[in-house]
């Protein structure tokens, strides 16, 4: 029986990807590095194994749409409008300054104008689909470099429908004038606008109806339907299909549904996207790459270097610090996968000779395959920038980039807390603190957060927490205890290990996402991790306990108990499964239950001693709730009253037998005096 050429294709990329990126994983490489190599491979310039091209590069198309759909779920509209200065300003002077300067070097290389501004859209752009994947499984989407990086990128993805309008007049096949473009990308940014209004407004109502059929497929279906159909909508107005993509996706994560939505996704983008990365191996010619070696490496030299230096220089007037800018820098110092689009269309109006288009690919695909060496290295390299070169943060504020910075330590800080990161974490801690006259002093990176908590009279300054002086200037070795708030990994662990440093006798409490990250943080010397993940699942099944009607001081044991059970399985793996396993049949070894004295209850006014429960039921009172105050291991002489709450500590059978046991003696005369 005949089979399509597209199934014959799909099948050989997954049997040479799987093998090659086995390989990768064991040579400790990035597996996206594997999937260009596999298409490298199997291309049309390798082995010749594939036959549908267009086929293909139409399914890696949907693997960067699902990409930025998952991205835009855990973004958020309010979130976006708070990042409009690194989008508007960091990505717009980001996109002037590269084409402005390839455009330059283009000219200085004998290239007309038009080809020299052309080769400036090719450069200005970068891997959306790469960098964010890289973010993401970092976890370095809401670190500060993270949010620099994703607001350039999202310019970058508005700016493509100026470019693609600009590529025919720069052609010379073009009759529309600049007052026709600007009217059309007016219409489109417009549309835009409209576009997310409309979603925000009528999805949700969508979603409430489709969740009352409660049927799986058919709400599936429909989150499919409005992926594509945003997608196709912006489309139609000259935005990409990807940009609505990413719309779609921050509409959705403003509901209650974004969680699931996330799940039922997540296997079809890692499919697609594996798809994507060996399409760009497609592309590339081996032998006329190495027929131009020399052109190749200076392509790559001018990408890596020049656009480092433009995005270090754009990140640096936007405020940040120099570990920061390096590290956005670095980390967007490829080129876009939105570059073969407009490659293409270079291409059939003779912006872009074959020479120069092969060439371009060999080097956008090395700097493509460099970027996971390049981010994976932007930590170490940031600091070591850092280190050489006097930061700003040290000479401006970002508020006026006039006065000299102080940190709050000449108020006579002592034994205080420092909170790093003003998120929504550090707000409630500052806010308790300052309800109990705690002093405290906080750290944040966000230029903006210090404006505004300044201005609402906080305790706030900018500085990076992971510097020395920095953490000098904020009194750390008089500090009784340093809260990590920030969602930085990186600088997470390096703040520790200087503040450990620096006072011995400091409590670091670190919050971080993933409980991953618990054992590396104590070992580098933090007292507590708090993972947010592990208190979610705590939230989750104390909450399902209330709806069972189970009393508060039962619930909060249990919390205790799983706290220091699961604490201590996350962070010391070699336990025992017999202590690890199962944690259900760890709870059931031992459990509490609490019950209240009646008025007129026998057991009023006996003392414990007298009650003698331990001996009688072998179970153990621990505690005893009396009005607003909990009397924690009671002495023998303890009176018993009534309304008492009895908090009973033992196996369930046997704290059974000792609530039969206290009913019994209701009943009874046995107890009285």
């Amino acid at each position: 029986m005949h089979t399509p050429p597209l199934f014959n294709d799909l099948l050989i990329i997954l049997l040479v990807s799987l093998p090659v990126a086995f390989a990768c994983l064991r040579l400790k490489l990035p597996v996206l590095v594997g999937f260009m190599l596999t298409g490298i491979l199997i291309g049309p310039y390798g082995l010749g194994l594939i036959k549908e091209l267009a086929a293909i590069e139409i399914l890696a198309e949907i693997g960067v749409m699902l990409l930025l759909f998952t991205i835009g779920l855990e973004f958020s509209l309010k979130r976006l409008a708070e990042m409009k200065k690194l989008v508007l300003i960091g990505g717009g002077l980001q996109v002037l300054l590269t084409i402005a300067a390839t455009a330059a070097v283009a000219v200085f290389f004998g290239r007309e104008l038009n080809q020299a501004v052309f080769f400036g859209f090719l450069v200005a752009l970068s891997s959306t689909a790469i960098v964010l994947k890289s973010f993401v499984e970092r976890h370095e989407v809401d670190s500060p470099h993270g949010r620099a990086g994703v607001g350039i990128l999202l310019f970058q993805d508005i700016s493509i429908v100026l470019m693609m309008l600009m590529i025919p007049i720069l052609g010379g096949q073009g009759a529309s004038s600049f007052g026709a473009i600007a009217k059309t990308l007016g219409g489109s940014l417009v549309a835009l606008i409209i576009i997310v209004a409309a979603a925000g407004l009528l999805i949700p109502i969508l979603l409430k109806q489709i969740s009352k059929l409660r049927n799986q497929e058919i709400f599936l279906l429909t989150i499919v339907l409005l992926f594509l159909g945003i997608s196709f909508v912006t489309s139609q107005f000259g935005l990409s299909l990807a940009l609505g993509a990413f719309i779609a996706g921050m509409v959705l994560s403003e509901s209650e549904f974004s969680h699931q939505v996330t799940s039922e996704f997540l296997p079809f983008r890692d499919v697609f996207n594996s798809i994507f990365f060996v399409s760009i191996g497609l592309l590339l010619s081996v032998s006329m790459m190495f027929e131009n070696i020399s052109t190749v490496a200076l392509w790559v030299l001018f990408l890596v270097v020049g656009k480092f230096l433009i995005i270090w220089t754009v990140v640096q007037l936007l405020g940040f610090p120099q570990r920061v800018s390096v590290m956005a820098a670095l980390s967007l110092a490829q080129i876009g996968e939105f570059s073969f689009v407009l490659a293409k269309a270079g291409k059939g109006v003779s912006l872009l000779p074959e020479t120069d288009y092969q060439s371009f690919l060999a080097a956008s695909i090395i700097t493509m395959m460099a970027t996971p060496f390049m981010i994976s290295a932007a930590p170490h390299f940031g600091y070591f920038m850092q280190r050489v070169f006097r930061d700003r943060a040290d000479e401006l504020t970002p508020e006026t980039g006039e006065e000299e910075i102080h940190l709050t330590s000449s108020g006579g800080l002592h034994h205080h807390v420092i909170i790093v990161g003003y998120g929504l974490n550090g707000r409630n801690l500052a806010r308790v603190l300052r309800s109990v006259a705690i002093a405290y002093t906080i750290l944040d990176l966000n230029a903006e957060t210090v404006r505004r908590g300044k201005a609402n009279g906080e305790k706030i300054n900018f500085g990076d927490a992971t510097r020395r002086e920095v953490l000098h200037h904020a009194h750390i070795d008089e500090a009784f205890a340093l809260v990590l708030a920030m969602s930085d990994p990186q600088a997470a662990r390096r703040c520790v290990r200087q503040a450990r440093q620096i006072n011995p006798n400091l409590h670091i409490i670190v919050r971080t996402r993933y409980t991953s990250e618990i054992t590396e943080l104590l070992e580098l010397g933090a007292n507590e991790v708090i993972p947010e993940e592990f208190e979610t699942s705590i939230e989750i099944f104390a909450r399902v306990l209330q709806t069972y009607g189970i009393d508060r001081s039962t619930i909060e044991n249990q919390i205790g108990r799983i706290r220091r059970q699961g604490y201590e399985m996350l962070r010391s793996p070699s336990i025992s499964p017999i202590n690890i396993g199962n944690l259900n049949a760890a709870l059931q070894a031992a459990a509490t239950e609490s019950v209240k004295l009646e008025t007129g209850s026998p057991v009023v006014g006996k003392t414990l001693a007298e009650l003698d429960l331990r001996g009688k039921t072998g179970v153990t009172l621990i505690a005893v709730v009396r009005g607003n105050e909990t009397k924690i291991n009671p002495g023998a002489k303890y009176e018993l009253r009534e309304d008492d709450l009895l908090i009973l500590l033992g196996k369930p059978e046997k704290i059974e037998n000792a609530i039969n046991f206290l009913q019994a003696e209701r009943e009874t005369d046995g107890f009285n005096p």
